[in-house]
């Protein structure tokens, strides 16, 4: 009797923690959405985060790249080799970007409000 409790009790942990698993994968980014934000010539546009990782922006037609979180922000890496990170700084985000090949803990070329609209 003891090892059929043993046996359950396992297999429920196991299924709960089954199901745990699949709500945090399924889980919405609090970075997912289209982000209202502005060029280094303070001219606005917008920057979509996918689900699916994809990242658009309507700055040029052909801005396109990934992104994901990371350190608590998101991380947009586009096809012309700029980065672009989406941070929380107190109660509001911001927009940081680096040109190809700065690094990312060095002085951002532009940073401007982010806006989640």
């Amino acid at each position: 009797m003891n090892r059929i409790i043993s046996i359950v009790s396992t297999a429920v942990a196991a299924g709960l923690t089954l199901v745990l698993a699949t709500f945090a994968v399924l889980a919405d980014s609090e970075f997912e959405g289209v982000w209202a934000v502005k060029n280094s010539d303070g001219k606005p546009f917008e920057i979509t985060l996918s689900a699916d990782g994809q990242a658009k922006a309507t700055l040029a037609e052909t801005m396109e790249g990934t992104w994901k979180e990371d350190g608590g922000a998101a991380v947009i890496s586009w096809t012309t080799g700029w980065t672009t990170k989406i941070a929380k700084d107190g109660d509001h985000y911001v927009k940081i970007a680096f040109k190809k090949g700065d690094p990312l803990d060095g002085t951002p070329t532009n940073t401007s409000d982010a806006q989640k609209k």
